[in-house]
C-alpha cells in the first residue's frame, strides 16, 4: 500500500501534528514501508494458534507465606538513637 504525501498531511491535520512540507515525503515513504510490512503479517498461517499473554508460557514460583526472620525486636532496636518498650522513639514533632 502506498501513502502519498497529501494522505499524510491529513493524517497530521487529524492527529493535530504539525509536519513540515519537507518531512511529509519522508514520512509518506515510512508509513508506506510499515503498512506494506503489516500486509506480510497477513500473509503468516495462524489458524489454530492460541493466543498468548506472555512468551513465557510458564507459571511464577509460589512460597509459603510465613515469617521467617521474626524474633528481632532486640536486634533491630540496638540501631535506633533512643527506644521505649520495644518501640523507638522519637522526637514530638506536632503541637
Amino acid at each position: 500500500m502506498s501513502i502519498d504525501q497529501a494522505t499524510v498531511a491529513r493524517i497530521a491535520h487529524l492527529a493535530r501534528l504539525k509536519i513540515p512540507d519537507e518531512e511529509q515525503r519522508q514520512t509518506a515513504g515510512e508509513l508506506s514501508k510499515i503498512l506494506d510490512w503489516v500486509a506480510m503479517l497477513d500473509a503468516v498461517e495462524v489458524a489454530g494458534v492460541e493466543p498468548l499473554a506472555n512468551v513465557n508460557d510458564a507459571f511464577l514460583r509460589s512460597r509459603k507465606d510465613v515469617v521467617t526472620d521474626g524474633g528481632k525486636a532486640k536486634d533491630i532496636l540496638t540501631n535506633a538513637p533512643a527506644s521505649t518498650a520495644d518501640f523507638f522513639t522519637v522526637p514530638k514533632v506536632i503541637e
